[in-house]
């Protein structure tokens, strides 16, 4: 008897492809490979996009920094900013001498004091970079506030030994200070110690009772926030911080 073999035509309704199953293999394999191939491309190829926008934009931004310097050359947040982007890139001495221009035209500028500390130990100068926190420091010794500014910008740089050594400079200036105490509790706190971060939070609720920050982190760290009565004894006028008084606040624990 013989059988009838039907030919392995695929009939479309533009054309007629003929196939047998072994080039169907191979042609089903090269698909899967071709989509493995780009998938495991794609991410590499998004970051190599990625990468070359943000060098776009670095340096469009340093391109517009310099002309607003070229109209005005006494912009002392131009300077950092342009500084910031060149510190970035690791041009040193170009990071160094906007940084140095910001602060001619704005010698109280915090940042800009706490970056180029940071600039000088990023280029593997500690030893000026030492120099030049404790030349900072001292230059704000006679001030609480200048003292805080510039522990809040030493430790934005991360450079927590330097913020906590102002942010103490601070509160000896200002002990009963309602800001320097809620700095240093939020300081200890994201160190771990809850023990010293309440103490100061305490210190800076009965300072000043109106900062919700404040009374949300003693509320979780247990303590019993309490307000106390008015009186000629106990009301006080703004300390140099601004702290007010007027609350007490006891550990539970």
């Amino acid at each position: 008897m013989a059988v009838r073999v039907g030919s392995n035509k695929l009939t479309t309704q533009y054309f007629v492809l003929g196939f047998s199953p072994a080039s169907l293999f191979f042609f089903v394999l090269l698909l899967c490979l071709s989509f493995l191939f780009v998938g495991c491309n794609e991410p590499q190829a998004d970051a190599t996009a990625i990468g070359q926008q943000e060098n776009v934009s670095a340096d469009a931004r340093k391109a517009e920094l310099l002309q607003l310097l070229e109209r005005k050359f006494e912009n002392p947040v131009a300077h950092f900013q342009i500084a910031q982007l060149y510190h970035a890139e690791g041009q040193w001495a170009k990071a160094e001498y906007h940084y140095n221009v910001a602060l001619g035209f704005d010698p109280a500028g915090a940042e800009a004091k706490a970056a180029m500390v940071k600039l000088f130990l990023d280029a593997d100068d500690s030893a000026k970079s030492k120099t030049y926190a404790d030349v900072y420091m001292n230059q704000a010794a006679s001030s609480a506030t200048q003292s805080l500014k510039l522990g809040m910008a030493f430790q934005k740089q991360q450079l927590d030994g330097y913020a906590l050594d102002s942010y103490q400079q601070a509160l000896s200036l200002a002990p009963g200070s309602a800001e320097v105490n809620k700095q240093l509790g939020f300081y200890y706190l994201s160190k771990g110690d809850e023990t010293r971060a309440k103490e100061h939070f305490i210190a800076s609720y009965r300072s000043d009772s109106g900062q919700p920050d404040v009374a949300h982190e003693l509320g979780r760290l247990g303590v019993e926030l309490r307000l106390r009565p008015q009186t000629e004894e106990n009301t006080e006028g703004p300390d140099e911080m601004g702290g007010q008084g007027g609350a007490n606040a006891e550990n539970t624990e």
